[in-house]
């Protein structure tokens, strides 16, 4: 039976339901690694600050070790280990193992995960910090190198593969389904290397 500090919840997470008992206070990220064993998603600073726990909510970014899993409950939850297609790789996942876009691996998860929810934000129209036209009308930017590092800036990698990773960014944009929306702007190659 839950005390008034735990409840039951059931947790949608890469399209399976997981129904267990948690503290209020656990966060997403501890009951996806300690109690799902989902260790895909990676504990880096636990502050929100490094993204390595970057997730997908209901398509957005999230980064987990904010989020507590009880406000995750009825929510889409997709973590790393739920990103591809079986045996057939995401293209944010292809392009990264294709671009070497990864040196030790740690932040990589997150990173994937940021990238799929950026790609989505920016075919969305989203603008950025970086983006010079704001108005709707103008539809999404396009997508250069300082889009996507800017886009990107909330996931950190420590070994600084970050040239790799802009590379990989950009062309998974390029093979992305909505890619008429996810235009790169000329001479995004030569900008990123």
């Amino acid at each position: 039976m839950a005390s008034s500090t735990s409840s039951v919840i059931t947790l949608k997470i890469n399209g399976e339901k997981h129904t267990l008992p948690v503290d209020h206070r656990t966060t997403l990220l501890d009951a996806l690694r300690e109690r799902l064993d989902l260790t895909g998603t990676k504990k880096g600073c636990d502050q929100g600050q490094c993204g390595a726990c970057t997730v997908l909510l209901d398509g957005r970014r999230a980064v987990a070790c904010l989020q507590l899993a009880v406000a995750a409950e009825g929510r889409e939850i997709t973590t790393i280990e739920g990103v591809a297609d079986g045996e057939r790789l995401h293209p944010v996942q292809q392009a990264f193992l294709d671009l070497d876009g990864f040196q030790c691996g740690y932040c990589t998860p997150g990173q994937i995960c940021s990238a799929i929810g950026m790609i989505e934000e920016h075919a969305a129209g989203w603008p950025s910090a970086v983006t010079e036209d704001v108005r709707p009308e103008a539809g999404p930017p396009p997508l250069t190198a300082d889009e996507i590092r800017e886009r990107m800036s909330g996931n950190l990698c420590r070994c600084g593969a970050y040239v790799a990773i802009v590379e990989a960014v950009a062309r998974a944009a390029e093979t992305h389904p909505d890619e008429g929306h996810a235009t790169l702007a000329e001479g995004t190659k030569e900008t990123v290397a």
